[in-house]
Order: structure tokens, then sequence, then C-alpha cells
């Protein structure tokens, strides 16, 4: 059958605007923190421990950000769906799941 190469590019674009609206989220919760530190230390440790872990989110939205530019382009390039170890097709249903999927299945084992 096929990989539907505009369908391919919508379900793209709607993963880089939701990358892209949790990064602002995210970058906008950090620097404009929802509620001020307390005085006490708890609170202050809980707080810290929140933005270590959404910095952790924002770096991983930003990775799969890139993911999904990077596929954009492969489909721009005529290379999409081809697998950049041997070249070859890779599996549709392995798309569906992973749109911005670089390797067949038996290369990311």
């Amino acid at each position: 059958m096929g990989i539907n190469l505009n369908t391919a590019k919508q379900n793209l674009l709607k993963l880089k605007d939701e990358y892209e609206i949790r990064i602002d989220k995210i970058e906008d919760h950090i620097q404009n923190p929802q509620d001020d530190l307390n005085e006490h230390w708890d609170d202050q440790a809980i707080s810290y421990r929140q933005n270590g872990m959404r910095k952790n989110l924002m770096d991983e939205a930003r990775q799969n950000l890139s993911y999904v530019e990077n596929a954009l382009n492969r489909i721009e390039n005529n290379t999409y769906g081809e697998c950049e170890l041997c070249d070859k097709q890779i599996e549709e249903k392995r798309l569906e799941a992973l749109p911005y999927a670089t390797l067949c299945m038996e290369h990311a084992k």
C-alpha cells in the first residue's frame, strides 16, 4: 500500500504544534511560577524538585520536536520512511506509531 505522505505530514505538523505548545507552557511555568516560594524549607525543596522535573520534560519535548522537524525535512527530501541504515522502507505500522522513526524494526532493536 505505501505511506500517505500528506497524512504523515499533517500528523507531524500536529505533533510539532503540540510540542511547541508544551515547551512554551513549561518555559512559562519555570520563568513565572504559579506560586511564590514560601518561607518553609520543605516548600522550597518541593518547588525546586518540580522545576527539575519540568526541565527534564522540556528537554524531552525539545528532543521530540527536533525528531519531528527532521521527519518533516525527510518528507520534503523524499526520504521519509526510509531506514537510515539499510535504505529499506520502514514498516507502515511503525510509522503510524512513531511518525518520526528513522529506523526499520530490524535496526531499531
